[in-house]
């Protein structure tokens, strides 16, 4: 028997579960809200980790092409003072692949391959059936009934109240995103200061972060604490406005850091969300949770990496347990995933707390905890 199985969601998470159930000839509906791949842009860099994401996309079959791909020279970090002072330069070693970075949507496209998305489908309702499926509800009326629906529909996940009743809470840090582009030719003197990788400079409750992509591309992020501002949110079209509070924010700061915010063009406003540390739920039969829906948690180099390995071993799982109802292989994968994701979470929440804090120096003390010495 082939059971009916959709993921919903066209993320890490999501296409890296396709993409093995691809592997292992088994047919998945991969539900996507978005109208196509490129319909807006695809965010940031990741780096993905040998024993996480990379492991998923080993899985997966393409961690050839990753590699190909990846940027190894992005793992470098460059911490500076507020002063323009140079803390700490770290540079990965020329075979340094531990923590290699790659385009966001270069990862999408690389796990899409052969995998059958069905574009614009906008999922409002999961309903756990009686014995004759999981309903499936779409926002034009539509219903469809599958066997096994996996929510991989991210922070504001539309699967999750299917099998628990809590939502993600404000962490009371804020992150405003703006960009760069072609800074090697514009902006020399900022691609200088970025470097390879990224650059950091740590204040009292706020810092700031300059990211490098591929192509002469710099993703600029001005964190700080703040009472979550609805109206600050929606002004974030008046980029004069913005850039201006964002200058007066980090008033004193040296010129050369605050040029990556006088230079960036449009301004994304984005508070950090996160649900409880450990979270878990009674488990439903016919629907489970990857990733940010399943663990959402600040955005410190592991939420990408669990979602890519919760994707690909549960896909792997299933497989292996061949015709078989899978929904004891899925309340066993469960209960891997609420462990784990609770060890990150809580690392990830501890260390919000230190890099976006009262005392700059627990951030340094916190690289210097989890970067390889050189």
């Amino acid at each position: 028997m082939r059971h009916r199985i959709a993921v919903i969601g066209g993320g890490p998470a999501g296409l890296a579960f396709a993409r093995v159930l691809h592997r292992h000839d088994r047919p998945v509906t991969v539900l996507e809200r978005e109208s196509g791949p490129g319909v807006r842009p695809a965010g940031g860099t990741l780096d993905l980790h040998e024993g996480l994401g990379q492991l998923a996309l080993d899985k997966a079959g393409v961690l050839a092409e990753f590699r190909a791909l990846s940027r190894p020279e992005g793992q470098a970090m460059r911490i500076l003072d507020t002063d323009g002072t140079v803390l700490r330069d770290w540079r990965p070693g020329p075979d340094d692949r531990a923590n290699p970075e790659i385009d966001r949507g270069q990862l999408r496209d690389l796990l899409l391959g052969p995998v059958d998305v069905r574009w614009g489908e906008h999922v409002t309702k999961v309903v756990p059936g009686t014995g004759d499926g999981v309903r499936v509800h779409f926002a034009d009326g539509r219903e469809e009934t599958f066997d096994l629906v996996v929510g991989a529909d991210g922070a504001w996940s539309r699967t999750r109240p299917a099998v628990s009743a809590v939502t993600p809470h404000y962490t009371g840090v804020t992150a405003v995103e703006t960009s760069l582009d072609d800074v090697d030719t514009r902006h020399p003197d900022l691609a200088r200061l970025t470097g390879d990788g990224s650059v950091a400079v740590y204040g009292v409750n706020r810092a700031l972060v300059a990211q490098r992509s591929s192509g002469g591309h710099v993703k600029v992020y001005a964190q700080f604490r703040a009472p979550l501002d609805r109206h600050t949110e929606r002004d974030t079209a008046d980029a004069g406005a913005v850039r201006s509070r964002l200058l007066a924010l980090f008033d004193g700061w040296a010129a050369p850091v605050l040029d990556l915010l006088r230079h960036g063009t449009e301004f994304v406003h984005r508070p950090l969300y996160a649900l409880p540390v450990a979270h878990t739920w009674t488990h439903v039969p016919g629907v489970t949770l990857l990733g940010d829906a399943a663990h959402l948690m600040p955005p410190l180099g592991a939420g990408a990496n669990l979602a890519l390995l919760e994707g690909a071993e549960l896909a792997e799982s299933i497989a292996a347990a061949g015709s078989g109802d899978p929904d004891e292989t899925v309340r066993a994968f469960e209960e891997r995933m609420w462990a784990r994701a609770a060890r990150w979470a809580g690392f990830t929440t501890a260390g919000l707390e230190r890099l976006v804090g009262p005392d700059p120096a627990e951030a340094l003390a916190l690289f210097d905890q989890v970067q390889p010495p050189g």
